[in-house]
């Protein structure tokens, strides 16, 4: 072979050898990453996720307006700051919070940051009318001119809630009047129920859905896998709740004055707080809104700068944890 020749075959065995090994390493880094997409992590902020189909990115720990419920207006003002400078972009209420003290504090708080976030909010009515008041109450409490996402909030029944708001004066008719005038970006709902969940998926092309992805639900209570991959498989972003969720109070359980703002006995030790935001964040969730507790909420926010994809001897121990628990929510297969 000539000497040419050989240094042509050569160089080129050498780029298939190099372009094998970067796709090798590709495919290992997809496997080793089962969430919505790949995490962005700036230098002492929070990482970011990709929203959905959209070009959005938003943090991994969202700031639940339950938070500043009960608090002055300073506080508050003090808690979305810090949460602002930490890197949380995303933040979520509902008028229900509080009889809407939750809105009423956190308008004035995020409104020196409103451009820079993405705030979500929701409608417990299922009726065009009573949506519409809702929604613009909203608009004037959190002082905007418009949500990046608006949800129907808390479905559960398929009949009451999702055909309600599906029928020619129900609550959909105003939310997609509203997109259509600009005053909503995104679509989204919440949802307590693999059946109202399913069936909202079913009716439209939503951009996301607010559902408990915990490791007790999910292990003990067979809760959340089948919602889990019919959104991934649908392009739908899932954000996360419950995901420090520990089970349903006990009777006379301690600290349940201290957690008053949880229905829900929460995870307050760190190292299985850490097992529980490693569950929920490896699965295909863009981002986790952790109880409306302010020390919680500090400990998410701390625990998530160190957050690694969960192991298989973490899964195990989750689940041997989950297996001693009654979980807040389960799905019963017929």
């Amino acid at each position: 072979m000539k000497r040419r020749e050989f240094l042509k075959r050569s160089t080129l065995a050498a780029g298939m050898i190099s372009a094998s090994a970067i796709a090798e390493k590709v495919r290992a880094m997809g496997n080793k990453n089962n969430t919505a997409q790949e995490s962005m992590k700036e230098p002492g902020k929070l990482p970011t996720r990709q929203y959905g189909k959209s070009d959005v990115r938003l943090s991994v720990i969202g700031f639940g307006g339950i938070v500043v419920m009960g608090s002055g207006q300073e506080h508050a003002n003090k808690l979305v700051s810090e949460a602002f400078e930490r890197g949380v972009n995303y933040y979520d209420v509902a008028p229900s919070y509080g009889k809407g003290e939750a809105e009423i504090k956190l308008g004035p708080a995020l409104e020196p940051y409103r451009k820079k976030s993405f705030l979500a909010c929701k409608t417990t009515r299922r009726w065009y009318k009573g949506a519409r008041k809702e929604f613009e109450q909203s608009l004037e409490r959190l002082k905007t001119d418009y949500f990046d996402l608006y949800q129907l909030h808390a479905i559960t029944d398929v009949k009451e809630d999702v055909d309600t708001a599906f029928s020619k004066n129900g609550a959909m008719k105003l939310l997609l009047e509203a997109r259509k005038a600009g005053k909503i970006r995104h679509l989204g709902f919440s949802a307590h129920s693999h059946e109202a969940a399913l069936a909202a998926m079913d009716r439209y092309d939503f951009d996301s859905i607010l559902f408990p992805v915990n490791f007790a639900n999910y292990y003990k209570g067979g809760f959340g896998s089948e919602v889990i991959e019919a959104a991934k498989k649908k392009g739908v972003a899932i954000l996360a709740l419950k995901m420090f969720a520990r089970q349903k109070w006990p009777k006379d359980a301690p600290l349940r004055e201290t957690y008053s703002k949880c229905w829900y006995q929460p995870i307050t030790e760190r190292e299985q707080a850490k097992l529980a935001m490693a569950f929920t964040l490896s699965q295909p969730v863009t981002a986790a809104v952790p109880p409306g507790d302010e020390n919680l909420f500090r400990l998410a926010m701390d625990l998530a700068m160190e957050y690694e994809p969960i192991t298989p001897a973490q899964t195990e121990k989750v689940k041997a944890l989950a297996m001693d628990l009654n979980p807040i929510f389960e799905h019963k297969k017929a």
